[in-house]
C-alpha cells in the first residue's frame, strides 16, 4: 500500500508501480528504478526480482570496494560472471515450436502465476496463445509486434467473460444525433494507417 503526497492510496505488487510511485534522490536507487522500468518494458514480468538482485549485488560490491579491490575489477568480475550466466541459461534453454501449442500455453501459464490473475491462467493463458500466434509473421517469427493486439477492458463483468476477436474491433459507438447512418450491409472498408 502506497500513500502518495496527493493523499492517493495504492494497493499493488507490482514492483514497477510502487518504484514509479516513489520520490528517489539517490543516483544508485534511481538507476534501480531505470532497471525495473527497463525489464517492464522488455519482458513485461520480473521487476521486483531484477531490483532484488541489481541491490543485492550492489550491496557486494560495497564490500569488495571496503576491501579495497578497484572498481574496474570489480566490473570487469561482474560482466564476466553474466557472460557465464547466460551460457548456462542458455545450454538449460529447451526450443519451444509455434506448432508445439501444448508447450506454448505452459510457458504462457508460468509467466501468468506471479500475476493478479494467476486463478485464471488456465483461460488467459491459451487466450495469450492464439492471440500471438495470429498476428506473428511466419517467414520471421522472432519479431512479434505486438502494437497488432488490442485489449479492451469493459466496465462490469469478470474475467470469465473474456473473448477474442480476430479482426477488428471498432469500439466507438455511433452518434444518434448527427443523423448519420446507423446500419449499413455489405460494406467495404478501407484501413489507412499513415
Amino acid at each position: 500500500m502506497i500513500s502518495t503526497a496527493f493523499g492517493e492510496v495504492i494497493i499493488t505488487n507490482d514492483g514497477t508501480i510502487i518504484l514509479n510511485k516513489m520520490e528517489v534522490l539517490q543516483p544508485a536507487v534511481k538507476m534501480l528504478v531505470e532497471l525495473s522500468k527497463s525489464q517492464d518494458i522488455v519482458v513485461g514480468d520480473g521487476t521486483t526480482t531484477v531490483v532484488v538482485i541489481a541491490g543485492a549485488l550492489l550491496k557486494q560490491c560495497l564490500v569488495l570496494l571496503n576491501c579495497g579491490i578497484h572498481p574496474t575489477v570489480i566490473s570487469d568480475s561482474l560482466h564476466k560472471a553474466s557472460q557465464k550466466a547466460v551460457g548456462i541459461l542458455t545450454a538449460m534453454a529447451v526450443p519451444v515450436e509455434l506448432s508445439d501449442c501444448d508447450s506454448l500455453v505452459k510457458s504462457s501459464s508460468t509467466s501468468l502465476y506471479s500475476k493478479v490473475v494467476s486463478q485464471y491462467s488456465t483461460l488467459l493463458a491459451p487466450f495469450a496463445v492464439d492471440v500471438v500466434l495470429f498476428v506473428v509473421d511466419p517467414t520471421n517469427p522472432n519479431l512479434v509486434d505486438l502494437h497488432d493486439v488490442r485489449i479492451v477492458k469493459r466496465l462490469g463483468g469478470t474475467v470469465d467473460d473474456t473473448e477474442l476477436v480476430k479482426g477488428l474491433v471498432f469500439d466507438k459507438k455511433v452518434s444518434h444525433s448527427s443523423g448519420g447512418l446507423t446500419r449499413v450491409e455489405n460494406a467495404n472498408i478501407a484501413i489507412i494507417q499513415f
